[in-house]
């Protein structure tokens, strides 16, 4: 597939954490790109936080006002859009009153997105997903997690990952009934780390500021996959152009799943004495469920305590050449930019 930088790309959900990077890496590679936005008041957000990746946007970038669950605004913001980015999904700050509150939004957006795309002569579509949709739902095994891979949504899941999985399956059954020709990759991240350059980001990143607030001792056995924001924008690129990405689904993880004690260890070697309330043991299974007991907060954590989730990123690797950086130097890169930005409960650096 041969790309010109003549070609635009739209990235939905340019605010976000995610699209926001979307949007610097396909300017950064030459592209026009059209951003959705729910508000443009957004505009003057997204522009600063460009500038702090060190990104001048110019006429280079536009956007458009449009919101997944209505019909309103789309058919102008994939008009002459050779790709969509689509980044954008509802994420909420907790369970929601009932799951199709989530569910709902999060599967008939993306099918809006792909009719406006298919409709408009849209050549591919990337979807981002999660790795929601690929590893829950099933006992975790020694094999590791790779896109042959679907959480069971009938299974006993939380609203969000039972959305992410319906919704990529949603937009498969899309292409393959109605697509007329559109094609689709989707990227399924795990957890997104990396650089903040803004108050918006990842609620991934709240793990780290965790590690700051001195609750415990030290830190619970819970195991995780990590991804740098900027990898994870690389990758949504390469699914963009490259041939072989079309019909395929793409793992975005730094590696295998690592511990939260290895990452804890990460965060004070690279920021040294300013890191120094976060712990740097690892704590009985035991001591961490004492401490739910007395503290209803912690209880979330208990059915994962000591299980791993061993995830694959051989085919991004092979088939798209993908090459990101390790899970420390992701996690350590959030933590240093949290600290630049004061948004870690230590003294700020001069």
């Amino acid at each position: 597939m041969s790309s010109t930088s003549t070609d635009t790309v739209l990235v939905t959900g340019g605010s976000g954490f995610l699209g926001g990077r979307v949007v610097a890496q396909a300017l950064g590679e030459g592209y026009r790109v059209r951003a959705t936005v729910r508000t443009l008041s957004r505009e003057a957000q997204v522009r600063g936080d460009l500038e702090s990746m060190g990104v001048q946007a110019g006429e280079r970038l536009t956007f458009v006002e449009a919101d997944l669950t209505a019909d309103g605004g789309w058919a102008e913001a994939v008009a002459g859009c050779r790709y969509v980015l689509h980044t954008a999904s509802p994420f909420p700050a907790g369970e929601p009153d009932h799951e199709d509150d989530l569910i709902v939004p999060a599967r008939e957006g993306t099918l809006r997105v792909l009719r406006a795309a298919r409709d408009a002569g849209g050549e591919r579509v990337v979807v981002t997903s999660s790795f929601a949709a690929v590893g829950y739902g099933r006992a975790a095994t020694d094999r590791p997690f790779t896109e042959d891979d679907w959480t069971d949504p009938d299974s006993d899941v939380p609203a969000y990952i039972k959305s992410k999985v319906l919704a990529e399956r949603a937009a498969w059954d899309f292409v393959e009934r109605e697509g007329d020709g559109l094609q689709l990759a989707t990227v399924a991240p795990v957890g997104i780390f990396g650089p903040v350059v803004g108050r918006d980001h990842s609620s991934s990143i709240s793990m780290i500021t965790g590690l700051f607030g001195g609750a415990m001792p030290g830190v619970p056995r819970l195991y995780f996959a990590v991804v740098d924001v900027r990898d994870a924008a690389d990758l949504h690129l390469k699914a963009m152009t490259e041939p072989r990405a079309a019909g395929e689904r793409f793992i975005a993880a730094a590696g295998d799943a690592v511990s939260l004690h290895r990452i804890a260890l990460a965060v004070r070697d690279r920021l040294g004495d300013a890191a120094s309330a976060v712990p740097a043991v690892e704590l009985p299974d035991e001591t961490v469920r004492q401490a739910a007991e007395a503290d209803p907060a912690l209880k979330g954590l208990l059915p994962n305590l000591g299980k791993v989730r061993h995830v694959s990123n051989d085919k991004a690797r092979t088939v798209l050449g993908w090459n990101p950086r390790s899970s420390e130097d992701a996690v350590a890169a959030t933590a240093e930019s949290l600290l630049k930005l004061g948004l870690l409960p230590v003294a700020h650096p001069a």
